[in-house]
């Protein structure tokens, strides 16, 4: 395939990929959207213009939603022990 064809339809799947995504977090907060978009593995610049905020912000949430699943499987882990 030639370099022009393979960009007309990166861009046309990159449309589809964007439209599925604001069909699945209709109704949601941006950082319910932020969080539900990460865990389908976009891209968080594509995140970031989906849901109309910038990058950095998406990040911030990715982070911090990471941050407390991690806390979150620790204190599992501790409680266990006790048991």
């Amino acid at each position: 395939m030639d370099e022009e064809l393979i960009a007309r339809i990166d861009k046309k799947l990159d449309a589809i990929v964007r439209l599925l995504a604001v069909g699945q977090i209709g109704g949601k907060n941006k950082t319910e959207a932020i969080m539900m978009l990460g865990a389908l593995g976009l891209d968080p610049n594509i995140i970031a213009e989906i849901v109309d905020t910038t990058t950095g912000t998406v990040h911030a949430r990715l982070s911090e939603a990471r941050k407390r699943k991690a806390k979150g499987k620790k204190a599992i882990k501790k409680v266990e022990s006790y048991e």
